[in-house]
């Protein structure tokens, strides 16, 4: 499950200030809930319960939610708006299980295999934000808008853009997730390997 939220600021300055330094950062938090069991089957019950709301009735093994915020910098000058700098913070939050004792050792060797394979679809995730970001990024970076005095113009354009880009991209989120969880997918199989069924 992915939540999103885009934000922008566009702060106007003259046409002859310094160029703004441009760049996107990611902010990451993890977070965890403890799950408890003897099984494997127990353990998937457990995150059933217990796992980051997914929609209104479910529950998801791990979650990745982001929020994007955009600050552009742009010139306007001699009636046109140019966009200077592009600054973008991606607020990355990753939301795992934890396995708490006890557990057997065949148990954790289990989970830690399990595991290995849900963090890694879940970074996945985050690599495909990281992605949208740089795309965005390019896309608007030196964006100049002719006869466009108060950068109206040059605001708008930028917004249409930043979203076309997050469709694009949300688009392949949701395509990696389809896969994924698919019959017979990987995380299937996740799952069948931490309860032991073939």
């Amino acid at each position: 499950m992915r939540r999103t939220v885009l934000t922008c600021l566009v702060a106007i300055g003259a046409l002859f200030a310094p160029q703004a330094s441009a760049g996107t950062r990611a902010v990451i938090q993890t977070l965890t809930y403890d799950v408890t069991g003897s099984s494997g089957a127990a353990l998937v019950d457990a995150m059933d319960r217990k796992g980051p709301r997914h929609g209104f009735m479910t529950h998801a093994i791990a979650t990745t939610a982001y929020t994007v915020d955009w600050d552009l910098d742009a010139g306007q000058g001699n009636g046109f708006c140019r966009i200077r700098g592009v600054n973008g913070t991606l607020n990355l939050s990753y939301t795992f299980p934890h396995l708490a004792p006890p557990a057997t050792p065949a148990l954790k060797r289990r989970w830690n295999r399990f595991f290995a394979g849900v963090r890694a679809h879940e970074e996945t995730h985050g690599r495909i934000a990281r992605e949208m970001m740089r795309a965005t990024e390019k896309s608007i970076t030196g964006l100049r808008i002719a006869n466009d005095p108060s950068c109206y113009k040059a605001r708008r354009e930028a917004q249409l853009r930043i979203r076309a880009v997050y469709a694009e991209y949300e688009a392949k989120q949701n395509a990696f997730d389809r896969r994924e969880h698919s019959s017979g997918g990987h995380v299937e199989h996740l799952i069948a390997a931490l309860t032991g069924k073939p």
